[in-house]
Formats: C-alpha cells, sequence, structure tokens
C-alpha cells in the first residue's frame, strides 16, 4: 500500500500493524460535491475503533462508518471523561495522500489523556490506525485549493457506572470528513472580559469536550453583537490575551511576532503554531513568545492605526487553527 510505506516514511519509520478493514456494501462517494464542501458535514465511508479493556487496548479494526449505541448510564454522558484531536490529509503532486504531523497530534492527545484520567493511545493504533484507514478512504480526499480531508480521533469514558472516579473502559474512535476552509472570511474578534477559559493548574491545555463545552454560551452572547470569535485573557486580571475560540494567536507588532507563552498550562499548544513560529524564524523574523497585555496591543495600535481598523500597519493579528 503505498500510502502507508509515504506516511511512515515520513512520520520516520512507524511500523504497520494489521488491522481487519470491513469495507461498505455501497459507497457513499458520490455524495461528495468538490465544488461545495462545508466543514463537518460529511463523512468518509469508513471509520477506525478500539476499545480499552482490563487495563489494555484491544485490536482495533476498520468498519464502515456508523451509529454508536451508548447505555445512558455511559460515564462520559454525565462526567465529561472525553478528549479528541483534529488533523489534515492531502494529496502530494502524485497524488499520494500525506497527513500534517500527526505524531505531535498523538503526542498532544496523550497528555491530554494523562490529565483526563484516560489511558494514553498506542503509536500503532493512532497513527498505523489513521494511515490504513486513510489508504482505504483515500478516494474522499478533495484536492481543491483550501480543501483536505479532515481526521478527528477521540476518547471516551464508556464505563456503564454513575459514580464519581476515573473510568476502566474507553473507546477511541478515528472518523475523516472531506472539507473545504473552517472559515470563509476574515473574523471579528471580541476581547473577553468576563468570562474565562482556564486557569493555572486546570484543563486549559488539553483537548478536552469540556473546553469547547464551556465557551458555546460566551461565544454566543458575543455574536449577539456583531463578533465571530473570542479572543480569551487570563482569569485573574482580564489582562493578558491567551488564544481564540479555535485558534492560536500571533500579533505583528512592528517587526516582531508575539504569541503568548503556552507553558502556563491555560493555552492549547497548536501544531500549527510551532509551525509558524519555525518558518518566521526561519525567514529571519524575530518571534518572541512571551505574555501579551491588551494595553500593550492597543497602545501599538494607537501609534500606527490605519483607518480600516482592522488591519494595522505595525499591529497585525493573525490565527493559527489549534
Amino acid at each position: 500500500m503505498q500510502i502507508i510505506i509515504l506516511i511512515y516514511t515520513i512520520l520516520m519509520g512507524v511500523s504497520t500493524i494489521d488491522i481487519p478493514v470491513k469495507k461498505v456494501e455501497k459507497s457513499r462517494i458520490n455524495q461528495l460535491d468538490p465544488d461545495n464542501l462545508h466543514f463537518g458535514k460529511l463523512y468518509s465511508d469508513h471509520m477506525l475503533i478500539a476499545y480499552y479493556d482490563d487495563g489494555a487496548w484491544q485490536r482495533a479494526e476498520i468498519v464502515p462508518f456508523h451509529d454508536l449505541t451508548f447505555s445512558p448510564a455511559t460515564a462520559f454522558f454525565h462526567y465529561g471523561q472525553a478528549i479528541f484531536e483534529g488533523i489534515k490529509a492531502f494529496k502530494d503532486s502524485k497524488g499520494n495522500p500525506v497527513i500534517f504531523r500527526p505524531k505531535d497530534n498523538l503526542e498532544r492527545m496523550n497528555r491530554s489523556a494523562i490529565r483526563m484520567a484516560m489511558p494514553e493511545i498506542t503509536e500503532e493504533i493512532f497513527i498505523g490506525g489513521m494511515a490504513k484507514l486513510i489508504d482505504v478512504d483515500r478516494a474522499w480526499i478533495p484536492t481543491k485549493e483550501n480543501t483536505s480531508l479532515y481526521i478527528r480521533p477521540f476518547m471516551l469514558a464508556v464505563d456503564e457506572f454513575i459514580g464519581v472516579r476515573p473510568a476502566e473502559k474507553f473507546l477511541f474512535i478515528i472518523i475523516t470528513s472531506p472539507a473545504g476552509p473552517y472559515y470563509d472570511k476574515p473574523l471579528s474578534i471580541y476581547v473577553e472580559d468576563k468570562y474565562v477559559r482556564a486557569f493555572p493548574g486546570g484543563i486549559g491545555f488539553t483537548k478536552a469536550a469540556g473546553n469547547y463545552g464551556m465557551s458555546m454560551f460566551p461565544t454566543q452572547e458575543i455574536k449577539k453583537k456583531g463578533y465571530d470569535q473570542v479572543l480569551w485573557t487570563d482569569g485573574f486580571t482580564h489582562k493578558y490575551v491567551q488564544e481564540i475560540g479555535t485558534m492560536n494567536v500571533f500579533f505583528v507588532i512592528g517587526d516582531k511576532a508575539i504569541t503568548p507563552d503556552v507553558a502556563q498550562d491555560t493555552i492549547l499548544e497548536g501544531v500549527t503554531r510551532d509551525t509558524v513560529i519555525t518558518l518566521l524564524r526561519e525567514k529571519g523574523m524575530t518571534v518572541e513568545v512571551r505574555h501579551l497585555s491588551v494595553d500593550e496591543i492597543e497602545e501599538a495600535y494607537k501609534k500606527r492605526a490605519t483607518q480600516r481598523g482592522i488591519w494595522y500597519r505595525y499591529c497585525s493579528i493573525y490565527c493559527t487553527y489549534l
């Protein structure tokens, strides 16, 4: 399988694993319209699924995409033990599927798992299974500009037990979705000065479901005011910027790009963020990773703001998807 060889070459020789595949009787590929793709609306034919029980991950398998059935007493419904990742696959110039830095997503997912008292997923299941899944559904990878095959790995606590304790049984799934751009226009950003996303010692650095659930109401409120997304600030003073609801953030002030420091454990460390930092430095631009206050940004705006009031000559904001 050419994709397996290609991806594992990129991923520095991760070994393949024997994952059984049960294919769909009839593909839904005819539903794929490359000229009319929306994010998170259409899902590919297959998905990967693996169970964790008796202290170990059981054999993974690839099966037709289907609905899941759970007991009303399933743990993640009640106590929020649920984490996920977001990755993209593309095709190279020869039509071979390639994935953008999936090992970094595996490492981040396992950081989330540890903090949420969930088992770490193995490289063989996460990356090996992902590669095989994409090979099975390679026809679903769109090739037009600004499109990709979005990959969503996620893990759920599935104990049928209502009691506040870490679960013992888990379900790991990967689904994929052909997608266009997440946003189709520049965003209008609201600097949040009331609600708080994360505090030190919490789970702000994880990609846990609860981090997104708590953001729904503040986002709903700012949309009533005409804004698209929230720029979160620190929970103690609302003085320092942290991240936007769906992305990390960079501010370009003068000849420097400044992005908040993720070491404070209140910001999700984006894989794209790390790539942007590397590329900017390779291009000779100074990148500062530090606390950045709203006051500093406002002062830069006052000095060099243009009449447009959105993009500034000496103070620009750039966002990278998490």
